[in-house]
This record gives structure tokens, sequence and C-alpha cells, in this order.
């Protein structure tokens, strides 16, 4: 960082300030053009959104920086939660919409740094205030895009990544898994923080449909040997083949408390969980993991829906509200309706019985788009009282001619 000319921020107003004085509209669109000239010319060092007073919960601050990615410049902003950090790239013009959105609506303040001058952003209702200073001799930054620097697993010379078939005997990652791998670490990236956040000294964690373990053995890598967050894992799954292989492995990699079982959601003992997972478990088996979650009491439930066969079946079958018409009368906008409504529903769910949710798009995987996340976590001064949940569900599946939701079943509410 270089010296700045000042001591902070220039008190003095900008020159134009003189004359006529500029409209809240017309300061944000004269900072979004600093913004946006700095990106042009490579000067941007960083842009950082605070005061945030919007709708999304738990989210604090945003930061953003300028990357070079294959097609080109853009915008990459780290949206910063409570207990974890989500990162979206955006091409400069709908990045600039992005951020003019937010300084109108939803941040009091934002601080400009780029190689020549620093500029502030204050709003206070309708009254919006910039200050600029010079500065000097900083340097321009790098914009690589090097992802594999802040992966979690920065190294891939681990046993059970070649068992998976992520990497090869020398340890490298394999041309054809590179998607694989970086899904893991974004996966990790996600889910560490969650698990981090539970209070437990050394929370149990069940993953219902384990699969192979992917998620498992790196989760169980990071926590163990990057956090020092000792956790106990276990992999739950209906193969036989994939527990025995599963913990093979993990014995080989001196992972002792992680742990495939075989079985099926419904008929697995979650009690004691401190968190359920559930990874694109098909239909109604979400609901499997999400009800064995709510019966466990576990502190966090994490599902990635998919097949939402149930709650489509009923809509083509049933009475939606004529209004809906144009939206359900071609296939591929009534798969996505079915899908919208059974993941909004299953959130209210988790939220009748005193949980905090978020819907969110978590990993792009070119094998699947269904990469939507809902998290529940535990909070027993979720605002809303049962009533109103009640007649929300209620309320929604009239709406789209549900009869019953099958997360309703099986916590034993009647259908209404």
């Amino acid at each position: 960082m270089g010296r700045s000319r000042q001591a902070g921020f220039s008190q003095d107003p900008l020159p134009h300030d003189q004359g006529t004085p500029l409209s809240a509209p017309e300061r944000i669109e004269e900072f979004l053009s600093a913004v946006k000239s700095a990106f042009i010319s490579g000067s941007l060092l960083r842009l950082k959104l605070g005061g945030y007073h919007g709708q999304e919960p738990d989210l604090k601050s945003i930061d953003v920086k300028k990357i070079a990615v294959k097609g080109g410049d853009k915008f990459s902003f780290t949206f910063h939660y409570k207990t974890r950090d989500i990162i979206k790239n955006h091409i400069q013009p709908e990045a600039i919409g992005h951020l003019r959105t937010a300084l109108r609506d939803e941040f009091r303040s934002a601080q400009l740094s780029t190689t020549e001058f620093d500029m502030s952003f204050e709003r206070n209702g309708d009254k919006v205030r910039l200050k600029r200073s010079e500065v000097a001799g900083r340097e321009a930054p790098s914009t690589e895009h090097n992802r594999a620097k802040n992966r979690p697993l920065a190294t891939s010379d681990k046993p059970y990544l070649q068992a998976l078939g992520i990497t090869g005997k020398d340890g490298v990652v394999r041309n054809d898994a590179q998607d694989k791998f970086r899904q893991i670490n974004k996966m990790v990236e996600i889910f560490a923080p969650l698990i981090q956040a539970i209070k437990a000294e050394k929370p149990r964690i069940v993953d219902m449909g384990a699969g192979k373990g992917y998620l498992d053995f790196a989760l169980y890598d990071y926590l163990a040997n990057v956090a020092q967050r000792p956790a106990e894992v276990i992999g739950v799954e209906m193969r036989d083949k994939l527990v025995e292989d599963g913990n093979a492995t993990a014995a080989r990699s001196g992972f002792d408390d992680l742990s495939f079982v075989p079985g099926t959601i419904l008929d697995y003992d979650a009690a004691g969980a401190d968190a359920v997972i559930a990874l694109h478990a098909c239909d109604t088996a979400t609901d499997d993991a999400i009800f064995k979650g709510i019966s466990a009491g576990a502190s966090l439930i994490a599902v990635a829906p998919c097949c939402h066969k149930q709650i489509r079946r009923q809509m083509e079958a049933g009475k939606p509200e004529d209004k809906l018409a144009i939206l359900l009368r071609h296939g591929i906008f009534m798969e996505r309706q079915a899908e919208m409504v059974t993941d909004a529903l299953r959130a209210l769910l988790l939220e009748l019985n005193g949980y905090r949710t978020k819907v969110f798009e978590f990993v792009s995987d070119a094998h699947t788009p269904k990469n939507n996340l809902i998290v529940g976590e535990k909070d027993g001064r979720v605002g809303r009282d049962r009533d109103s949940i009640l007649r929300q569900i209620a309320e929604t599946k009239a709406m789209f001619g549900i009869e019953k939701h099958y997360l309703e079943e099986l916590l034993g509410l009647q259908p209404s």
C-alpha cells in the first residue's frame, strides 16, 4: 500500500459540489462511474460495501475485485455471511447493475480503493455523501484468478483422492477429474463453516445417501487437518460395496472417526446427530433426510434436492389457480415450478420446526442442474409464529392444487 497525500479522506466537497448540489441518484452514478473507470483502467484495488440493512439474513458485507478469467475480465463479488462466504462473478454491465441496487437500497457505506485515489460513499436515507482523496505509490493489482491458492484442499497427495479416482498414482489431479476436484473443494468451502458454527465440541455429521463419500472424505480431512476442528462423520449408503470400499479407504487414510454404514435413510437411527446432510437424494429421499434431521434435533440440516416428482404429479393432476396457467402449460415450466414449490414448502416446514432457513445455489455441476442447497439452522427464536407458517403452507398448496407434501406426512401433520 502506498501513502495517502492526506490523513484519511478529504473533508472538502468534490469540485462540482460548489454549484447545484447533486441528488442521491446522481452521486450514486458518480461513485459507480469511478468504479467502472478503475475497472477498465486496471487500477481497481478493492471495493467494500458495508452497513447492510437488506432482507438477506446474516449478510454482513461484500468485497469486490477485478479478476481475469476465461472469457474476459469480470467483477468478483465475495458475499460475507455470518458463518460462510459465497463468491459470484459478473461481467461489467451486470456487476454495475447489482452495485447500483445495493448502494441505493441495501448498503449504507462503500469504500473504493484504486492505485490513484480512494473514495468513500455514505448514505443516510435519501442523502448521499462522497469523499475522495488522491494517493500515490500504489501498484496495480494482479487479476490472475488462481482458485487453487484458495482451495480448502490445497494439496492432492491424499490416499482417498486416488481411491476415489480424483488423482493418479503420481498424486496429480487427473484431467478428467478437474471439475470434480473443484466441486469437492467448493462443497467443503460451503459446508465447513456451517459445521464449525455448531456448538458441539465434536459434532456428529451424518451424510444420508453418501455414495462414494466424496464430501465425507474431503470434509473430514479439512476439519481434522486444516481447521483443527475434530468431528465424527458417518456416511449412510444402501449399496454394500460402496460401504465396504469407503470404510477400507477411511482406514488406509487414518480417518478414525469417518465410517460408512449400510441402510436406507428412513431405517437409519440418526439420534445424536448434530448435522444431517443429503446431496442429490432423489425425490422424497430428501424429505426422509430432513425428517431424520428434525427428529434428531440436529443443529444443522442441509440438503441438495433432486428429482422433484411427488409434488409435480399432484400439480399435474390437481387444479392450480387459473392465473398460474401460463406458468404451468409447458412441461419445462411445470418442472421448474414444481421444483420451486417443493423446496419452498420444505423450507417452510423446516421453519415450522424451529429452523432458520436459506436456499441458494451452491455448486455448478456439469452432470446435473440440481444444485440448489436448502440449509436449516436450529434457532428457537425463529420470528414467525406457527399459525402464520401453517397458513402459508395451506395457501401455497391450494394455489398449486397440491393435496399434501410428503414431508408433512412424515412429520404427522394433517393435510390442510
